[in-house]
């Protein structure tokens, strides 16, 4: 068991000149993203990209929507690469803040009527065959926009500022881990307060509190708080469920900075834990430490081959992580996969689990490694941590600071 953390422990909130640096840096990375985007164009027979993702709208143009504000925000923060310049759509409710945040952007004004204006918008760009987020635009959208257009040509493309965007430059890594210390922070803070009888929704909406308050501009997610068989739900929501003596609870949550994300999972025992609970606690943790010795190995960490060496695939270390669990018999009882990539959205390339790809893992990029055992109606235990990985630096390093050692709480 390991002794309780204090907020004094981690990082504090970043100062205002850091959040402007951070600004400055995105702006001056901006160029370079959007060059990368346009040498795909050659190979597809393209222009243009049309884009729709809010995240992709911040780091190609700068023009920011909060989670959710892309369903009333009509066609505004929707933007069109070309070749030589980039156009993001606004109306009258966001023309400021687009001049403000996208200032190297041409405005086109558009409500909810991209069809009626998209022959205007293409024209004025010069394009003929348009390449668009086909994941991201509905089939009717789609339709409308073909037949607005019939000389135009729409080319659906997965996956090309996804890719990019995996590859994370150092402002972007800095603000993961801003992010990293804004929810271990908070949890370190909230501590004191867990004891039997308090219920998993108070201490939820607690932790939000701490984590707004304390650095973070948003949550990157709703706090889950979960205890006893509650926690057995890998996605499950806290609810008026009292905390009881001798049960897990686990919190899975995270903050935003500067528009970065974090992602963490502690399981904590309230009183004196139960052997079954600690056993399967262990082997939680084993999994992740092989899954996590597996890539220091690969960049050199720990006696591997270093800058040359091939990096594994995401489905490899997700492989290395469940057999542990498998080999312990619990195999059947961990059926997620074991990581994310995490930055401007919560879940994004690249992918570590048994879907994943088998090709090697980007560098330098930031992830989780998140293996977890789930007994139905008994418990549930998930340990959490973002990693960066780079294999130029031969840097594996865990962003997440709070402990990940057995923490006995509620005493």
């Amino acid at each position: 068991m390991t002794a309780r953390p204090v907020p004094a422990d981690f990082a504090g909130p970043p100062a205002a000149s850091r959040l402007a640096a951070w600004y400055a840096a995105d702006r001056e990375a901006r160029p370079a993203r959007l060059e990368r985007l346009r040498a795909r164009f050659g190979a597809a027979g393209v222009d243009a990209y049309f884009g729709v993702r809010r995240e992709h709208m911040r780091y190609l143009t700068g023009f920011t929507l909060a989670d959710g504000e892309e369903k009333v925000a009509g066609n505004s923060g929707q933007f069109l690469v070309g070749g030589d310049e980039v156009v993001v759509l606004a109306d009258s409710r966001y023309t400021i803040q687009a001049r403000r945040e996208a200032p190297d952007a041409r405005l086109f004004e558009a409500y909810r009527d991209l069809p009626r204006r998209w022959p205007e918008l293409v024209a004025s760009a010069g394009a003929r065959r348009v390449a668009v987020e086909a994941g991201f635009v509905s089939h009717t959208t789609w339709q409308r926009l073909a037949e607005a257009a019939p000389a135009v040509e729409l080319v659906p493309v997965e996956g090309w500022v996804e890719a990019d965007r995996a590859v994370k430059e150092p402002a972007e890594l800095e603000r993961v881990a801003a992010a990293c210390a804004v929810a271990d922070r908070a949890l370190a803070t909230l501590l004191p307060e867990i004891r039997a009888g308090v219920t998993e929704a108070e201490l939820a909406l607690r932790l939000e509190w701490l984590i707004r308050t304390g650095g973070a501009e948003a949550l990157a997610f709703d706090v889950a708080c979960l205890s006893g068989p509650e926690a057995a739900l890998p996605h499950g929501a806290p609810g008026d469920r009292p905390v009881l003596d001798g049960q897990v609870l686990l919190f899975d949550f995270g903050a935003q900075v500067a528009g970065y994300r974090s992602d963490m999972t502690r399981t904590l025992f309230v009183g004196e834990p139960a052997a079954r609970d600690l056993e399967v606690y262990g082997l939680v943790a084993r999994a992740q430490a092989a899954a996590i010795e597996a890539l220091e190995a690969a960049v050199g960490g720990q006696g591997g081959e270093g800058r040359g060496a091939t990096l594994p695939s995401g489905r490899a270390i997700d492989t290395i992580a469940r057999g542990v669990i498998t080999a312990a018999g619990h195999g059947d009882h961990f059926r997620h996969g074991t990581g994310h990539g995490i930055g401007l959205a919560t879940h994004e390339s690249p992918s570590l689990g048994k879907l994943a790809t088998e090709d090697p893992l980007p560098s330098p990029t930031v992830f989780s490694v998140e293996p977890g055992v789930y007994l139905e109606g008994e418990m549930g235990v998930r340990i959490e941590d973002l990693i960066v990985l780079d294999a130029a630096a031969r840097r594996v390093e865990r962003l997440t600071r709070f402990p990940r050692e057995v923490l006995v709480v509620g005493g």
